[in-house]
């Protein structure tokens, strides 16, 4: 093998972003922080870090959602229950635009993560504030028409806040936070990825608001019903009832062993 020469060519580093979603007051939220440092800084952001050298991708976005939420990423193969503080996690996308970050060459291995309501977040690393966002107040025109102007203005003096309106965010996370979403919405479409929204054991009426924060749709409750406890190995009878959204008592169910749903929840047309 010939000598090789590391120097010969550029540096550059690798990130992991997180999309952590989750269902608060009946809407879709996702976990941004508040950058405290420069590029971007004042500017919220989705969490994430730089990629340690002794780490694998995996292994790294598993720790950044520990410290982002307390959360501990769920095996898919291990079997139930699930953990109370666990979180399904997989690989998003892979974002490497060559001037996404104005620091320096910088890919970004971005993952998607998921769990029921989540308790308010605690600020760390390089961010001086954190919060749950609705996706749609973070995902409106006018906060992804400012992406551009907010690469263009890093670290400058356009990076401050503005007033009013949706805030862009920082880097290229309006896009991520965009194909995240999108990701959670076909999902669960064909797989039983919307039971990850949801605790340990839930009603069919909880169930289906998850569907409706997702998709940003309202459902006929009797129609989802039939076709939720119709699929095979969707739903699984906890065998016990709650009260716990008021009037008669609702049926509680777990999630069932099936990953692909048929035949499939579709969408409705908006």
């Amino acid at each position: 093998m010939p000598p090789y020469d590391p120097s010969a060519y550029p540096p550059f580093a690798v990130t992991v972003d997180l999309v952590v979603l989750t269902v608060r007051r009946h809407a879709l939220c996702t976990l941004v922080v508040r950058r405290g440092e420069s590029p971007y800084q004042g500017r919220w952001a989705l969490p994430g870090g730089f990629v340690r050298a002794e780490e694998d991708l995996g292994a790294a976005a598993a720790r950044e959602l520990v410290e982002e939420t307390g959360l501990c990423a769920h095996d898919p193969a291990a079997p139930p229950p699930v953990p109370s503080n666990g979180a399904h996690l997989e690989q998003l996308a892979t974002y490497g635009a060559p001037d996404r970050d104005p620091r320096m060459r910088v890919v970004s291995v971005a993952h998607l993560a998921l769990a029921p309501d989540l308790p308010a977040p605690r600020a760390g690393g390089d961010a001086n504030s954190a919060r749950w966002a609705p996706v749609e107040e973070l995902l409106g025109e006018d906060a992804l028409a400012g992406e551009a102007e907010a690469a263009a203005a890093a670290g400058g003096a356009g990076s401050e806040e503005k007033e009013g309106g949706p805030q862009a965010l920082a880097f290229d996370h309006a896009r991520i936070l965009a194909d995240g979403v999108e990701r959670a919405r076909s999902k669960i479409e064909y797989s039983s990825l919307a039971t990850a929204f949801c605790p340990p054991e839930f009603t069919v009426g909880e169930l289906r608001r998850v569907y409706e924060a997702v998709w940003g749709v309202s459902l006929d409750p009797r129609n989802f019903h039939r076709k939720v406890t119709g699929t095979p190995g969707f739903l699984v009878p906890a065998g016990g009832t709650t009260t716990r959204q008021g009037g008669r008592p609702a049926q509680l169910f777990r999630a069932g062993g099936a990953t692909l749903l048929n035949p499939p929840m579709l969408r409705p047309e908006v």
